[in-house]
């Protein structure tokens, strides 16, 4: 799954935060490879902030996206390296 999900950050998430997923402060988007995760960092919760965002800039993408791809970028966003 962190191919299709590598494909959907490509399409949908790196104007904000970036090619590397390092984030963007300006933007309010937060660096999603260290260890800091306010609402969570394993895959179930970040599945959770990407349907619908606690706090911050970022849009619920659930509509936009749909369960399996929201699954599928949760996947991609844990195995980057900040996930539990």
């Amino acid at each position: 799954l962190v191919e299709p999900g590598a494909k959907v950050f490509a399409e949908n998430c790196v104007a904000c935060h970036g090619d590397t997923a390092k984030g963007n402060k300006e933007l309010g988007a937060p660096d999603l490879t260290d260890a800091i995760w306010l609402y969570g960092s394993n895959e179930t919760a970040i599945a959770a902030q990407i349907r619908a965002p606690k706090h911050g800039v970022m849009p619920a993408w659930l509509e936009r996206l749909g369960e399996t791809k929201v699954k599928e970028l949760a996947v991609y966003i844990h195995s980057l390296g900040g996930g539990e």
